[in-house]
């Protein structure tokens, strides 16, 4: 059965730091609480024998550190592929901005609305129907190249909350489960029986 793990990369921000929009424009590293999610999510597969044959990241420096200590902690030694289809979005002016100013320009209602429904607010640049093909060409390719193949990519919440859309019923989906993504979370796909169902959303481990 082919699987597709999808994991958010993680933290950025340790104590005392004021947490901000971080996206495609601001490519922090990780912090120690994040190499510690890293090394979880290295453990996690192997101790459940979902060991990955291909690895994808962003180019984001969080993304690529997450995939690195993850699949070391796995116990392999496979290299890390870069895709820019999985860097986070631009969040235009309130790029690295916190919260509290987010909301002072975009409303409580537009960001529920993202956080939700993942639809994007006035002024991010980001394209949902790009992002949404990626993710379904993306996956027609994993499903399309080995019965058996185990496939994780590394990406941020942004991106990571489209990719419901490869199963075909987004809207269905959202009804049910909540679309943000904790940092250092996985999200788990299996193809089955011609198509892609959820298998675990926003586990932690």
């Amino acid at each position: 059965m082919t699987t597709l793990i999808i994991a958010r990369h993680g933290n950025t921000f340790g104590p005392g730091d004021t947490p901000t929009r971080v996206g495609a424009r601001t490519d922090l590293p990780l912090v120690e609480s994040g190499r510690k999610q890293a090394r979880a999510i290295g453990k996690f597969l192997k101790d459940n024998r979902m060991i990955p044959d291909v690895v994808y990241a962003s180019e984001l420096a969080r993304a690529q550190e997450t995939a690195k200590i993850a699949i070391r902690e796995s116990g392999i030694t496979n290299p890390v592929f870069t895709l820019d289809i999985f860097n986070e979005i631009d969040y235009g002016p309130d790029e690295n901005k916190p919260e509290e100013d987010v909301i002072a320009r975009i409303g409580k209602d537009a960001l529920k609305d993202w956080n939700e429904k993942a639809i994007v607010p006035e002024g991010w640049k980001a394209d949902p129907d790009r992002i949404i093909r990626h993710w379904i060409d993306f996956a027609d390719q994993v499903k399309a190249h080995d019965d058996n193949e185990t496939v994780l990519v590394v990406t941020s919440n942004g991106i990571a909350r489209f990719a419901p859309h490869i199963t075909g019923d987004f809207e269905g989906f959202i009804q049910n489960h909540g679309i943000k993504i904790s940092t250092g979370a996985l999200c788990i796909f299996n193809f089955k029986d011609g198509n892609w169902i959820v298998r675990e959303w926003n586990l932690r481990p």
